[in-house]
This record gives structure tokens, sequence and C-alpha cells, in this order.
């Protein structure tokens, strides 16, 4: 997986910005949580295919039968 961590389009840190401004939304308060959540490159740990979707509020597969928790439940 060579994926680029700052990305584009759909991987994009303004992508990222705008995931955070959804969890703020939601009720999520704690500014070093909102830091680390957007400071990680969710699509770099999931499959191509579902990079577009990588900071979507909802859990992707990461293989192994194992899943990337969606943004929300972190």
């Amino acid at each position: 997986m060579s994926q680029v961590l700052s990305g584009s389009g759909m991987t994009s840190q303004r992508t990222r910005s705008r995931m955070i401004e959804r969890l703020r939304e939601k009720g999520i308060r704690n500014e070093r949580v909102l830091a680390a959540l957007a400071a990680v490159p969710r699509h770099v740990f999931i499959e191509e295919a579902l990079a577009s979707r990588a900071y979507e509020d909802t859990a992707l597969p990461l293989g192994f039968s194992q899943t990337i928790s969606q943004p929300f439940i972190v």
C-alpha cells in the first residue's frame, strides 16, 4: 500500500477537516481527541478502493477480519 499521507480529493486535509466539523456538531469537544483524529490519515489504513469513504462516520474493513472504527466511536 503506497498511498500518500496528505492525500487529494476525498483523502485530502480538507476532507479530514470536514470530518472534524461533523464530529464537533455531534458534540465531541475534547480538542486532544479531535486533533488526533485530524492527524491520522485514515485512508492509508484501508483498501485503496474504499479510500474515498475513509472519513465518513462508518467502520471500514482493514483486512484480516478487522475494521477501523467509525470516528464518532473513537
